[in-house]
C-alpha cells in the first residue's frame, strides 16, 4: 500500500505518490514494450524526479526457438528508448509462465468452443502478478506501464477507472486484475495525440510508431493456421436455425459469435432478401456452436433476433475494491460484452444458491446485447469507475 506523507506529489496518475519513500526517492520499474506509450511513462515518471528503470518482458518463445511475442525490433526500441533517457533497462523472460497460465487455458477453452480473451488472462497473471513481483524484488517500490486507465487510491483501496482518452481505454482488459497495490498508470488522464505530441518533443525516435495489435503470440501470422497446430481440425456442416445444411466448416474454434467474414456461404434459394434487387443473399452470422454434433449454426441478416440477447450469466468474478452487494437484490450498474462495445445499463443478481465469492451472476440488460459469447469477458462499471467482471458462461 502507498504510505502517504506529508510532503506529497499529485502524480498524472492521479495517485498522490509521495516524493520520499522510506526515507529515499521511490524507485520505479517501468514495463518498456518499444512502443510510444511506456516510453513516454518512462520518460513523464523521469521528469517528476523519480528513479526509474525500465523493464523488457520476452513472454513467448515459439517451439523452434523463434520469438515471435517480443521480436527483435521491439527490443532494440526499448533499448534506445532507455538510452535516450540515460536509464537502465532490464530483461525478464516469462514465457514459462505465459505458455502455462495463459497460452495453454486459452487453447483449451477454443477446444470447448469458447472465445476466449487471452489479453485479460496476460494481464493478470503475467504483467501485474509475475512482472510486479519481479519489480519488486528488484528494489522498485512501484511497477509503472503505459495504460491507458486511471488508477485512484481511495483509503486502503487502488481502485480502477476509465482512461479520458475512451477510444483507448483499457480498462476492460484489466478488470481481472484485481489489486493494483504499487502500480501506475500515468497516461490515464491524456489522449493517444497529446502522448505522440508529447513523446515527439521529447525527442523519443519511436514518437509515430504504429500501435500494436491483435494476440501477443499470433503476431502478424495467420490466426487460423496458427492455432491449427494446437488444435485438430474437425471439418462438420454449417446448419441454419431449422437444422438444413448450408455449407461446410473447417473446425468449429476458427468461428466466434456473430462472425460473418470467412463462412462461405453464399446465397441461398429460399433464403431472406436484402433487398428488391438482391434476392436471398443477405448476409449469414454465426449464432451458435452444437460441441456434440459439430455443427455451427448460423443465421441470415443483420438484424436477425436471434443475435441477440438481455441476459447472460457470467462465473469467474474478480472485483477491484469494494465489492457491490448483490445477495439482497439487484444491483444497477453499467457493463460492457466486448473490448469495442459502448456501456449499456444492466443489473446483477447472484444466481439461486451461488455463493458471494465464488459464484455466479446473472446479467440483466436494458437493451438486447449482440453475439454475446461464452468464454468472452463481461465488464461491470459504475460510470467510470471498473467495478470487476467475470467471464460468459451462458
Amino acid at each position: 500500500m502507498v504510505k502517504y506523507y506529508k510532503n506529497l506529489l499529485i502524480m498524472t496518475t492521479n495517485q498522490y505518490i509521495p516524493t520520499t519513500y522510506c526515507g529515499s526517492t521511490p524507485h520505479i520499474m517501468v514495463a518498456v514494450s518499444g512502443g510510444v506509450d511506456s516510453a513516454v511513462t518512462a520518460a513523464l515518471l523521469q521528469k517528476e524526479g523519480y528513479k526509474v528503470t525500465g523493464v523488457f518482458m520476452r513472454n513467448w518463445e515459439d517451439d523452434d526457438g523463434t520469438e515471435e511475442c517480443t521480436s527483435m525490433e521491439d527490443w532494440l526500441d526499448a533499448q534506445k528508448v532507455c538510452d535516450s533517457l540515460n536509464i537502465e533497462l532490464l530483461q525478464t523472460n516469462f514465457s514459462k509462465e505465459y505458455k502455462a497460465q495463459v497460452f495453454e487455458p486459452f487453447i483449451e477453452l477454443l477446444k470447448k468452443g469458447h472465445t476466449p480473451n487471452p489479453d485479460v488472462l496476460c494481464n493478470a497473471m503475467i504483467k501485474f502478478a509475475a512482472l510486479r513481483e519481479f519489480a519488486l524484488n528488484q528494489g522498485a517500490d512501484f511497477l509503472a506501464t503505459g495504460h491507458y486507465s486511471r488508477l485512484v487510491q481511495d483509503g486502503e483501496h487502488t481502485l480502477l477507472f476509465q482512461a479520458k482518452d475512451q477510444e483507448k481505454c483499457q480498462s476492460y482488459f484489466l478488470y481481472r486484475v484485481g489489486s493494483f497495490a504499487k502500480c501506475l498508470m500515468p497516461l490515464g488522464t491524456m489522449q493517444k495525440d497529446q502522448v505522440r505530441v508529447l513523446a515527439k518533443q521529447m525527442g523519443l525516435h519511436n514518437h509515430n510508431r504504429r500501435d500494436s495489435t491483435g494476440i501477443c503470440f499470433i503476431g502478424k501470422r495467420n490466426f487460423s493456421k496458427f492455432i491449427g497446430r494446437y488444435i485438430t481440425e474437425q471439418p462438420g456442416d454449417i446448419v441454419d436455425e431449422s437444422g438444413k445444411i448450408v455449407g461446410q466448416h473447417k473446425g468449429l474454434f476458427h468461428y466466434t459469435l456473430g462472425q460473418r467474414q470467412g463462412l462461405g456461404i453464399g446465397g441461398i434459394k429460399g433464403g431472406i432478401k436484402s433487398d428488391a434487387n438482391d434476392t436471398y443473399s443477405a448476409p449469414w452470422f454465426v449464432i451458435g456452436k452444437n460441441m456434440l454434433e459439430n455443427q455451427l449454426i448460423v443465421t441470415q441478416g443483420e438484424e436477425a433476433s436471434s443475435l441477440y440477447s438481455s441476459e447472460l450469466t457470467a462465473d469467474s468474478l474478480q472485483w477491484i475494491g469494494p465489492k457491490p452487494e448483490l445477495s439482497l437484490s439487484p444491483f444497477a450498474c453499467q457493463a460492457k460484452v466486448r473490448y469495442r462495445s459502448v456501456t449499456s445499463s444492466c443489473t446483477l443478481q447472484l444466481t439461486q444458491g451461488s455463493a458471494e465469492d465464488l459464484g455466479q451472476v446473472i446479467v440483466k440488460f436494458n437493451e438486447p446485447q449482440r453475439a454475446l459469447t461464452l468464454g468472452q469477458s463481461v465488464v461491470f462499471y459504475l460510470d467510470d469507475r471498473c467495478l470487476g467482471g467475470g467471464i460468459i458462461c451462458g
